[in-house]
């Protein structure tokens, strides 16, 4: 499973290779860091690999920043949806 390490394969590839990672992973949920995650998201959005990245993020566990152009609550939501259709 290639995408499950990071050193190689589709990080490379991601839009944010070269973006400020404090857009990524801002100090609070509020004010001018809304601005920023919103941009990230928009950097996300045009990335040939944010379903890798997503995937990876659940994968890992990864309970802070944006990844895959999902925020932490969004990717506690859809892992909480998905262990209900698992059920």
């Amino acid at each position: 499973m290639e995408w499950l390490r990071p050193s190689q394969g589709w990080m490379r590839g991601a839009a944010c290779v070269d973006a400020d990672p404090e857009l990524f992973f801002p100090v609070s949920n509020a004010g001018p860091a809304l601005k920023g995650r919103e941009a990230a998201k928009r950097i996300c959005g045009r990335c040939a690999v944010s379903r890798e990245c997503l995937k990876y993020s659940l994968v890992t566990g990864q309970s802070a920043g944006i990844w895959g152009g999902l925020a932490e609550e969004e990717r506690a939501e859809l892992r909480h949806s998905t262990l209900r259709t698992d059920c």
